[in-house]
């Protein structure tokens, strides 16, 4: 195997992170192993050591490098949604449409790894924050202007991601109808925000 070429310290560190990512996303975070790590940068084993000496942080910034850009990209296009039920509509059809399976897949491996990962739960955490500000940002929004009768935005937020990450798991099995999860879960969500029957779930799909 051809070795890659020297490099100073914090550029192959950064390099080690960044096959440590792409790893996580093409075949999920079981791949990211010292062996793994190693073959895909073109080094040993002992140099991925050398600059990562605590796998459960390497395999814990790998989840956070893989999942975090996702929140960014959902962030930009709720910012061009227009009101709060475009932009739950928007992030509904975002996040359910199957793009991001690679994604989910981090995702649903992290949950179960991070029982035996004190570091990765941390990790894992930290990012279910992040998602919960966001959507309930939009919740606090709808309220504030009166579209939504919301009395704990907070408890909203969290029970529609809960729905989201379990929907998206769902069908990493191909569990369920596909083009039926968008409705359903607009109807339900329709309960959580107190609009009216079909308010939400009659809302276009979103332009990408």
């Amino acid at each position: 195997m051809s070795r890659a070429p020297r490099r100073p310290p914090a550029e192959r560190r950064a390099e080690i992170a960044e096959a440590a990512r792409e790893l996580a996303l093409a075949d999920g975070l079981a791949a990211v192993t010292l062996r793994r790590v190693a073959a895909h940068v073109g080094v040993t084993p002992a140099l991925v050591a050398h600059y990562h000496p605590a796998m459960d942080e390497l395999v814990a910034a790998s989840f956070a490098g893989a999942v975090a850009p996702e929140v960014d990209e959902v962030r930009a296009l709720l910012a061009d949604a227009d009101g709060a039920i475009d932009r739950v509509a928007t992030l509904l059809r975002t996040l359910l449409d199957g793009t991001r399976d690679d994604v989910t897949t981090v995702w649903v491996e992290a949950f179960a790894l991070g029982r035996r990962s004190d570091r990765l739960a941390e990790t894992v955490r930290e990012q279910m924050d992040v998602w919960q500000t966001l959507i309930q940002e939009v919740v606090e929004e709808g309220v504030a202007s009166g579209v939504f009768a919301v009395s704990d935005p907070a408890a909203v937020a969290w029970q529609l991601l809960g729905t989201i990450d379990g929907l998206n798991a769902q069908g990493l099995v191909r569990w369920g109808a596909a083009g039926d999860r968008y409705p359903l879960l607009a109807h339900a969500v329709e309960g959580m925000l107190g609009l009216a029957r079909g308010e939400l779930a009659a809302r276009t799909p979103i332009e990408r």
